[in-house]
């Protein structure tokens, strides 16, 4: 497992790179370059999101990176997720489209159900993205139930405009559900992990289903410092206990909570304004943790869940 690069998915065959590049929170004034940067330096996986308001950009870095003969399309792995506020069939469709059009190119080849949560349609000539809230700054859900959107979700497939399948935030109960209904089956799953949330069971699950995950936040609390969601939590780029192994491989903090993941079977999509810290989240997969180490990693799980939808409105705890 070690030295692995790509993770198979198993409906279609697909390598899905263990490093990604993410882009949430990726400025979108320096997007374009970041993106463009990120692949010349070797990543062939893009993380990206209607929510995170920088796919056009994204995909002008894409396309000139193609453009100037550093990758070709089928090199890049582009992920790309569904909002919560296109549920509906017909909005989800139309979104996955606009979504193609904004990034420039014909296909995903991860399309993901970004939440389990259905929020009132905001149309996106009015406003894009619509983000959790109406015009009048609260909730309002939607009764649209997530068989609706898988059967969009598979019929992007079956035209050609997403190659995968995937869920978000989505606890194991309701994975299951949508296996007893699903034609095709999610691919990937992607959800919070780090050495503060080690989601054990739910890793175990996604391995017994013969599905992929993807481990978002590996640093925990560091990406939401500055949207002050931390939870008073330590930083693990901090902690002395990943600071020590760290010392010990001649690694960084951010090297080793990487590994970490990945050694567990996990991909990782972290993110990096900076393009030192870019460059060396690249360098995971050509060193190995000890037994010791791993488990002393995982002993620091408090299951402290950073990205809660329950902190924005009562009413959305997926999680409960």
């Amino acid at each position: 497992m070690s030295n692995a690069t790509t993770i198979t998915l198993k409906r279609t065959g697909d390598k899905m790179p263990i490093v990604g590049f993410g882009l949430w929170k990726v400025n979108r004034d320096t997007c374009a370059d970041t993106v463009y940067n990120a692949l010349k330096a070797g990543y062939r996986l893009l993380d990206g999101a209607g929510d995170y308001g920088n796919e056009k950009e994204a995909g002008e870095g894409l396309r000139r990176a193609i453009k100037d003969g550093i990758v070709k399309r089928e090199d890049v792995f582009v992920t790309s997720k569904l909002w919560n506020t296109f549920h509906a069939h017909d909005h989800a469709k139309a979104l996955a489209k606009k979504q193609l059009e904004l990034w420039g190119i014909d296909y995903f080849d991860l399309f993901l159900v970004h939440f389990p949560i259905s929020l009132e349609y905001v149309d996106p000539n009015h406003r894009y993205p619509p983000e959790w809230w109406g015009d009048d700054k609260k909730v309002h859900l939607s009764k649209v139930p997530l068989q609706e959107t898988w059967t969009a979700m598979e019929e992007l497939v079956d035209e050609g405009l997403a190659r995968n399948i995937g869920l978000s935030n989505t606890a194991g109960a309701l994975l299951l559900d949508v296996l007893r209904y699903a034609r095709i089956e999610p691919q990937v799953l992607q959800v919070e992990i780090h050495p503060y949330l080690t989601q054990d069971a739910y890793v175990n699950l996604a391995k017994t289903l013969g599905m992929a995950v993807t481990a978002y936040s590996s640093f925990g609390p560091q990406s939401y410092v500055e949207l002050g969601a931390h939870k008073g939590a330590k930083s693990l780029l901090e902690h002395d206990v990943i600071g020590q192994i760290a010392s010990k491989n001649q690694k960084t903090p951010a090297q080793v909570l990487l590994r970490w993941a990945v050694q567990r079977g996990l991909a990782v999509v972290p993110k990096s304004n900076n393009h030192e810290r870019l460059l060396s989240n690249l360098q995971v997969t050509s060193f190995s943790l000890s037994d010791e180490e791993m488990a002393s990693i995982s002993a620091l799980n408090i299951n402290l869940r950073l990205n809660d939808p329950a902190d924005i409105d009562p009413r959305l705890a997926i999680f409960a």
